[in-house]
């Protein structure tokens, strides 16, 4: 049975890259990335084709156990492969839940963009009218992903 902690945090902007094209990728990233991705056993087709930046500053998160793992995704010829992590979330907003995926490109493998430790970057059910400020409650697996003060 999994233990969720719940976090307060806001909708930011991120870098625009997931849902794209953006001034990086002539393409939306998650566009390329998905098929992938259910390749390997994780199908995110029912899901927003983007994004949900959550910022949890001053609060921090790091993956310890994240349920899906994987190595070396050749989704661009625009730099070399990536390592990519997922835990399952849930996202609250206006009282209503909505699940989604904590989407993590490891830093180590993300040549492209600095990632904030604060930033928990969230692929969810589509969410009718959520926009940047707005404040969200996330629920994370505590087995898979620790919250840092």
């Amino acid at each position: 049975m999994m233990q969720w902690i719940r976090i307060h945090g806001r909708i930011t902007e991120g870098y625009r890259v997931a849902s794209g094209p953006s001034a990086d990728y002539p393409y939306g990233a998650l566009s390329r990335q998905r098929p992938l991705f259910a390749s390997r056993g994780l199908d995110l087709g029912k899901y927003y084709n983007g994004t949900l930046n959550i910022n949890l500053s001053p609060r921090a998160f790091k993956l310890i156990r994240p349920e899906f793992t994987f190595y070396n995704i050749a989704w661009t010829d625009l730099h070399p492969p990536e390592h990519f992590s997922f835990s399952r979330c849930k996202i609250v907003f206006k009282e209503v839940e909505y699940e989604g995926w904590v989407y993590y490109p490891h830093p180590e493998t993300k040549l492209r963009h600095f990632q904030n430790p604060s930033l928990l970057e969230v692929i969810a059910m589509g969410i009718k009218d959520i926009r940047y400020g707005d404040e969200v409650d996330v629920s994370v697996n505590a087995e898979e992903i620790s919250i840092e003060s």
